[in-house]
């Protein structure tokens, strides 16, 4: 009998309507599309306008997404892991909402924060519970409501956010398929490079703060890029080694969408080709928690059961790290 893995068995996604396009944000700040295109790949991103809708409502209509198309009855399922960056509120946990919202009546959940490695980070967690034995069925869920966070007079991080969400179910596999091996790494000195200041327990909510726009994301990004290129790389070739993979036994590659540049360095230190890496950073930016299973919804037809997945992400704090995952069915 084969060693029990854990693999993804079904993916559902949603992104909000609203487009905000480069050429709307040339109106909005000093830049321009040819800038902010050759830069960092972005054409345009979705933005949840509703203010009374967060970052619970992209995820609940991503999972509702995966139900419907598995036709899976949501008290089966075991747990449910929210990884965001942009909870609903500070300590209420939205993965708890979320549960109770799609009928998993059974579940229990709770969130993860690693920034941009939410998901990454969430598909190791989701691993274990699956291969303890003891839950069947985990969704983990990747959503952020980045425009919440946004300050739109910053033309250094309102070009590159957006919002959306992804989800996955795992389940048990006793075919070798799924989650096969994960290298996961964190550097705490990086993390003032890309932050929110206030709002925390070091910084608490003031008028100062408010006034001074401490509650938005501060980013330095040549520090983050020159971070992200190397480490980013540096994980997939490792994860590659690991395994005895060459390039052409990798049939994907699923990068974190940050940057264009970062996405080609790493496929480039892997040696892959330009069709075999997953991209979609020009129709949605970054959206941190979501862009890996949103990368898996828009690719999912063209998988094939047994491909060779390289996942690899970087966020702040600073965290990173690379995935193997062999697909674990057809939807062609």
């Amino acid at each position: 009998m084969n060693r029990l893995t854990a693999a993804i068995t079904a993916v559902g996604a949603y992104v909000p309507e609203y487009r905000l396009t480069n050429s709307i944000l040339e109106t909005m700040v000093d830049t321009n599309d040819e800038w902010i295109t050759s830069r960092t790949g972005i054409k345009e991103r979705r933005i949840l306008k509703d203010p009374d809708k967060g970052t619970s409502y992209l995820a609940i209509e991503a999972a509702k997404d995966l139900i419907r198309k598995r036709n899976l009855d949501p008290a089966e399922i075991d747990l449910v892991i929210l990884g965001t960056a942009t909870p609903d509120l500070p300590v209420a946990s939205t993965a708890v909402y979320v549960a109770s919202e799609i009928g998993a009546v059974n579940a229990f959940a709770y969130d993860l924060q690693a920034a941009c490695s939410n998901f990454l980070y969430g598909m190791s967690t989701a691993a274990r519970y699956i291969e303890s034995g003891r839950y069947k069925k985990v969704l983990l869920i990747g959503a952020d409501k980045m425009s919440s966070i946004i300050d739109y007079t910053d033309r250094t991080t309102c070009i590159i956010f957006g919002d959306g969400a992804g989800a996955v179910l795992f389940e048990p596999s006793e075919e070798g398929l799924g989650l096969i091996d994960e290298y996961l790494r964190s550097d705490g000195t990086g993390r003032k490079f890309l932050q929110i200041e206030a709002g925390g327990s070091l910084m608490p909510p003031s008028e100062e703060t408010v006034r001074n726009k401490k509650h938005y994301v501060f980013q330095d990004g040549k520090s983050v890029f020159k971070f992200a290129v190397s480490n980013m790389a540096d994980v997939a070739a490792k994860i590659m080694e690991r395994n005895s993979l060459s390039h052409e036994d990798v049939n994907w590659l699923v990068p974190h969408q940050a940057n264009k540049r970062i996405i080609d360095a790493t496929a480039n230190r892997m040696g892959l080709d330009h069709s075999k890496v997953m991209m979609n950073i020009e129709k949605y930016g970054n959206t941190t928690s979501a862009t890996l299973p949103l990368l898996l919804h828009d690719y999912e037809k063209q998988l094939n059961k047994r491909d060779n997945l390289v996942f690899a992400a970087f966020g702040g704090g600073f965290t990173w790290g690379s995935i193997y995952l062999k697909w674990a069915y057809n939807t062609k």
